[in-house]
């Protein structure tokens, strides 16, 4: 980790830390615990909606998600402008990648949660053999990946006759230097809106969010996505989603083992819809509430 990200790291994971010893945390229902709660409700039970999928988080719960994830693209758009030289050209190379990630979650009341999150990772670019910008054949960097928090907000809780609207705010860290194939370089932010409906046969959750890069001093359109999520059991959740943003979009699936009353086994894997997008990304980690 260099210098500068240091104190931003620890102070992000110190605010967790902190809300994670505070009080108010009885009355917290399992993830899986949906006995007695409408119809509605039967999927996902209670808590504002998390950026894990299918994850809602209670007033004064904590939430530990350590995962793995790994990236593989035989088609992965780059510029040799993104990578520190001036060719602004798009070309397409083979690109891979290992990344390992430490979520963190608090509900801070029954309206307002905080995340945040950070990565390592170990990342590899085959460049295009028709690239004549002078990068090398092969590019490889490893160390601190994305580091971002999220303050995200319920407006409104579903009931009978209408659905959960809630809000996001999001701010990804310019970790690494300008021209880095791994992190972000500069500032980024995303503001989302979604809502959220539950019927006998799933609940569905929409959402979309407007995106600023401070890279390039543009606001535009960010993430979108419609997504899935049914109990199958008392212990087996799937969810499923697609999402993307632009022209790059994936389909992404999930089974989620509630084999602990506090703990579960989260299995995604991500494929893309569009050439842009990564073909294949799997991911696997077990998520622990507290």
């Amino acid at each position: 980790m260099n210098a500068p990200a240091r104190p931003v790291v620890l102070a992000l994971i110190g605010v967790a830390l902190t809300a994670g010893t505070s009080s108010g945390r009885e009355g917290i229902r399992p993830h899986l615990d949906t006995e007695g709660l409408p119809e509605y409700l039967r999927d996902r039970g209670v808590g504002v909606p998390a950026s894990q999928f299918g994850i809602y988080v209670q007033k004064g719960q904590f939430i530990v998600y350590p995962y793995f994830e790994y990236y593989r693209d035989s088609d992965a758009e780059y510029a040799p402008n993104e990578l520190g030289l001036t060719q602004d050209t798009d070309y397409r190379g083979k690109y891979e990648a290992f990344e390992y990630l430490l979520y963190l979650g608090y509900g801070i009341s029954r309206r307002l949660m905080l995340e945040v999150e950070a990565a390592y990772i170990d990342a590899a670019l085959e460049t295009s053999p028709d690239d004549p910008s002078g990068l090398p054949p092969k590019i490889e960097e490893s160390g601190l990946g994305d580091v971002e928090s999220q303050l995200r907000w319920r407006w409104r809780e579903e009931t009978k006759g209408g659905p959960e609207l809630f809000s996001y705010f999001e701010t990804v860290f310019p970790i690494q230097d300008k021209g880095s194939l791994i992190g972000t370089t500069d500032w980024e932010f995303q503001l989302g809106f979604g809502a959220i409906r539950g019927f006998s046969w799933g609940t569905l959750t929409g959402r979309l969010a407007i995106e600023y890069e401070a890279a390039e001093k543009s606001v535009a359109l960010g993430e979108a996505a419609v997504e899935y999520l049914k109990r199958l059991s008392p212990k087996w959740r799937f969810f499923g989603s697609i999402e993307g943003t632009g022209d790059e979009v994936e389909a992404i699936t999930e089974f989620q083992w509630h084999f602990a009353r506090f703990a579960c086994l989260k299995l995604n894997s991500a494929f893309g819809v569009t050439s842009k997008a990564p073909d294949w990304a799997p991911e696997v980690g077990v998520l622990f509430s507290f």
